[in-house]
């Protein structure tokens, strides 16, 4: 099926893999082509079951070939021996081009009414999954979770406090800013926004999204969690600190879904649980985590963080 790219979403991970400092290009070549948070309209459907027109969204993961089990049941996102790719990221070229090939079983019909913000349903995927998996952990005893303390006021950060406030819980999320977009964001979520440390806040969550990857952080968090709480690592540290050992541990809980737990990239399900938490979300709330759009020629902008960027969207044409 052939694809026509109408944005793509940048993110840590893009910043990363253009630094030199992750990612792997395909056998065989020296370069990979970034763009793993897509949004694009069907010109050539061929026998897919898609229609011309039809706005979709590519799902990031494949499954390895042998495969693990995991995979073969279609949870690409739990696999068991590392040989899953992922588009844009890991051996195979990502969305950010004009046009782009995918399997049908791969790509996500898109409400159109959602226009440009489709763009934000692989970045909703990662805390839909986390959330997941932060009910099914829960139910390993009694829990009646209230509190739910997000770190970080990110894409992610504000993704996931989204969805907090959407199951009902009593959402705080902390970051460094002080004034401008993030604490409005989570204002009119009717969430309460806190900077300083972990123990300025005075709480003690039952539920932690950490969503930084800075271990001093996610060390603080957890002293101050509730007894039985679960503590969700989304975010991946940088190794090159001074407490690089620490951090690298980090890294692996969340890239190899180890418990305590990490949670990383998404399967099918949870596009489709993405997808609901978005329909159900404020449209003007989420029109202002896209912060900036540009064209591909300033590729090179969108990979410069402003002290307000939220979401940098590339746009390639007009929807």
């Amino acid at each position: 099926m052939v694809v026509e790219a109408l944005a793509v979403g940048v993110c840590g991970t893009d910043i990363e893999i253009a630094d030199g400092r992750y990612g792997w290009s395909p056998p065989g070549q020296e370069r990979l082509i970034l763009g793993h948070e897509s949004l694009g309209r069907v010109v050539d459907p061929g026998r897919s079951g898609f229609a011309v027109g039809d706005h979709i969204v590519g799902i990031v993961r494949r499954p390895d070939p042998v495969p693990c089990p995991n995979c073969a049941v279609g949870e690409w996102d739990m696999c068991s021996n590392g040989g899953y790719t992922e588009r844009g990221i890991k051996e195979v070229d990502g969305f950010m081009a004009d046009r782009w090939r995918i399997e049908p079983e791969y790509a996500v019909k898109v409400n159109k009414s959602l226009g440009l913000l489709g763009v934000l349903l692989e970045p909703t995927t990662v805390v839909a999954k986390a959330w997941e998996h932060i009910g099914s952990i829960g139910r390993r005893s009694f829990w009646d979770p209230t509190t739910v303390l997000v770190i970080g006021a990110g894409p992610i950060g504000l993704l996931a406090a989204l969805i907090g406030v959407q199951y009902g819980g009593d959402v705080h999320v902390l970051d460094r800013v002080t004034t401008g977009r993030k604490p409005e964001l989570v204002e009119a979520l009717g969430a309460i926004y806190h900077t300083g440390t972990v123990s300025d806040t005075g709480l003690s969550p039952d539920i932690v999204v950490e969503c930084t990857g800075v271990v001093p952080v996610i060390r603080d968090a957890a002293e101050a969690a509730a007894p039985g709480a679960i503590v969700c690592l989304t975010g991946v540290g940088s190794p090159f600190t001074p407490e690089g050992r620490l951090t690298s541990l980090a890294s692996d809980a969340v890239l190899k879904n180890l418990v305590l737990f990490g949670s990383v990239n998404a399967n099918r399900r949870h596009y489709y649980r993405a997808a609901q938490a978005l329909a159900r979300a404020d449209r003007s709330w989420l029109e202002q985590l896209v912060t900036r759009r540009v064209g591909p020629e300033a590729f090179a902008e969108a990979l410069e963080r402003g002290e307000d960027d939220i979401k940098v969207v590339i746009e390639f044409a007009e929807l």
